[in-house]
């Protein structure tokens, strides 16, 4: 039983989407990106769960993708931590936090990402680096200028 982002509801054919999981959040998401298509999705036989965030945030933190995924993505995240399932999805960063935890992912309609990405902050002013670990903006320790979210070098 495959974990399903929003992409495979979306675009997935519904005999496919038999017996896959998902999170139940994702129908409110569904209903504001294609409310025809919810009643389709909701016919299908999905599994559908919740799960605890906090394995998927703490993982998610380690990489610097925290920032990057809305909390739709971290709760398929933990659906897919919880059920050490195949994830699919056409979302790089859940792609690159499944990659950091040895977990398995395929992409929906797009190609795969290739690579480990690391996340850090980079000071706007002294060009100070640190990890990132919130979605919270934050101003430099050292100087005080705004940190950006860059790719890590």
């Amino acid at each position: 039983m495959p974990v399903v982002d929003t992409a495979a509801l979306l675009h997935w054919p519904i005999e496919r989407l038999r017996g896959c999981i998902a999170a139940y959040s994702q129908l409110q998401e569904l209903e504001r990106l294609s409310p025809p298509r919810v009643m389709l999705v909701e016919a299908a036989g999905i599994d559908w769960r919740n799960e605890p965030v906090a394995l998927a945030q703490a993982a998610a933190a380690k990489t610097g993708d925290l920032a990057r995924l809305s909390q739709v993505d971290l709760e398929v995240l933990a659906l897919t931590i919880a059920s050490g399932e195949v994830l699919h999805t056409d979302d790089y960063s859940l792609q690159n936090v499944c990659r950091a935890q040895g977990l398995s992912f395929a992409a929906v309609s797009n190609k795969a990402s290739k690579q480990q990405w690391r996340w850090e902050l980079r000071c706007t002013g002294c060009k100070a680096k640190v990890p990132v670990t919130s979605k919270e903006p934050r101003d430099c320790d050292i100087c005080g200028s705004p940190m950006l979210v860059k790719r890590g070098r």
